[in-house]
């Protein structure tokens, strides 16, 4: 039998809100563009689907493209600290020095 999840909606409402969501913010890019930029730099009006390409150009590059969440060896900051916790005192100064080597070569 197909039973889905007492309280989850349906996976076609979410993709819908998140369509929605997408065109939503694009107007209001859009408006916020062209009712501040053009007074203020010399750039041109934005049109819709103009609004659109620099919302999702901008979701690319800035938060990437929604790969597998917990990318590293840890999922969480908790999982760092049971980590950390469990390590001797002896790997601890080691992981402690490595980092301030890492830190100090970008400075």
């Amino acid at each position: 039998m197909n039973r889905r999840k007492c309280g989850r909606p349906p996976k076609f409402v979410i993709a819908f809100c998140i369509i929605a969501a997408v065109f939503l913010f694009s107007a209001i890019v859009m408006l916020l563009w062209n009712a501040t930029l053009p007074d203020v730099m010399p750039v041109g009006k934005l049109s819709y689907w103009q609004a659109m390409g620099i919302l999702i150009l901008s979701k690319i590059l800035f938060s990437g493209l929604g790969g597998p969440k917990g990318r590293g060896r840890f999922r969480s900051a908790q999982d760092l600290r049971d980590k950390f916790r469990s390590m001797s005192d002896e790997e601890r100064a080691r992981l402690k020095q490595e980092w301030k080597e890492r830190c100090r070569a970008r400075f």
